[in-house]
């Protein structure tokens, strides 16, 4: 009788793989365990494939004709860690889609044309980290589309159709490191939105329609590290908006019509080492609410129409005194009055500047 080998054995693992290896796929199996990586990328499928390795664990379906998430889909495929099914037709998740997909840590299902997300339809997706929904046709968020996901880490839903974040949008998700809403048509944000992201670092709101946001909106997310509000609308910002943030390190509010800014917005912000507010429409600025933030590094705050008069005094000496990066400080010029009219402020003398009528 022919002794058994390793070799044997590893050749017959690998005749089995290519054996249930779907029609046009590439499928690739580690040596050390028994983990098969399928490749169907832009293969043109249009149903999932009714064959695949049992040791399955990435599966790459990328730019196919799929056109829905069907039930029980991945049950083939016990062990299956990662799936990517961007840019194909996936028009709807069934409810049972991901059902026993219970070691699932990433979903790509960035550029499809989802309008909706079914409740629960995630539940058994309970080991999942990474969840890439961008470039779909979203048109709402509700706590009951995320139940299950307590692990999750990154939720990706820019480029989508969302319009307004009711309360307690996504307080399923207690383990959310990094929320991406950019490129969305977001005019309304309910104060309660954002509860339950305790451990939130990131959050990203570029690109969207905001004109203004309730005081406390931001609140519960004590862990932020990086706010990002850049091209919306917004015109005030109420002394108490960043109340709670005091883990805030970085914050981009470019791009908006912000004329005006409370003396002591950043009173809760102790650890700001960048702020961005180049782009709005500030006259003048107190001085000391940057002076104050004592770790800041990088301020930007040019392509605004700076009125140079005594009002700005205060700008002007920070300017001068400050330790943080000067690139973008002499950037920042005047607009008025006429003698200064685009002269760089880091130039101008503070006492030489005069109060207009």
């Amino acid at each position: 009788m022919r002794p058994i080998t390793w070799l044997s054995i590893l050749v017959v693992c690998r005749v089995n793989t290519a054996e249930s290896c779907p029609d046009n796929c590439r499928c690739t199996q580690k040596t050390s365990v028994e983990r098969s990586e399928v490749d169907c990328h832009k293969r043109g499928f249009s149903t999932f494939p009714t064959s695949l390795p049992t040791d399955t664990w990435i599966l790459k379906m990328g730019e196919n004709l799929l056109e829905e998430v069907q039930p029980n889909m991945f049950s083939v495929v016990p062990n299956i860690e990662s799936v990517n099914l961007e840019r194909n037709m996936i028009k709807s998740l069934h409810p049972q889609g991901f059902s026993g997909a219970n070691k699932l840590m990433l979903m790509n299902l960035y550029g499809n044309q989802i309008t909706k997300l079914p409740p629960k339809a995630f539940k058994d997706l309970i080991s999942l980290r990474f969840l890439l929904l961008g470039q779909n046709q979203i048109a709402t968020v509700k706590p009951d589309m995320f139940v299950g996901m307590r692990n999750l880490s990154e939720l990706d839903l820019p480029l989508n159709s969302l319009t307004t974040l009711p309360p307690n949008a996504f307080k399923p998700l207690i383990a959310l490191k990094v929320l991406d809403l950019a490129l969305n048509k977001i005019q309304k944000i309910s104060r309660k939105a954002f509860f339950g992201l305790q451990e939130l670092l990131f959050l990203n709101l570029d690109n969207n329609k905001l004109k203004n946001i309730p005081t406390g909106t931001f609140k519960p997310m004590t862990a932020l590290e990086m706010l990002v509000l850049d091209n919306n609308q917004l015109s005030v910002l109420t002394p108490s908006l960043f109340d709670g943030l005091h883990n805030l390190q970085e914050i981009f509010i470019r791009n908006n019509e912000i004329d005006s800014l409370p003396a002591d917005l950043f009173r809760h912000t102790p650890k700001l080492v960048q702020v961005a507010l180049s782009g709005n429409r500030m006259h003048t600025i107190d001085g000391n609410m940057l002076a104050n933030l004592q770790g800041l590094k990088e301020a930007y705050l040019h392509d605004n129409p700076w009125m140079c008069d005594c009002k700005i005094n205060s700008l002007v000496e920070w300017i001068a005194q400050t330790q943080a990066y000067q690139s973008p400080l002499k950037k920042i010029q005047c607009a008025d009055p006429e003698e200064f009219r685009n002269k760089p402020l880091h130039t101008l003398a503070s006492q030489g500047l005069h109060c207009t009528a």
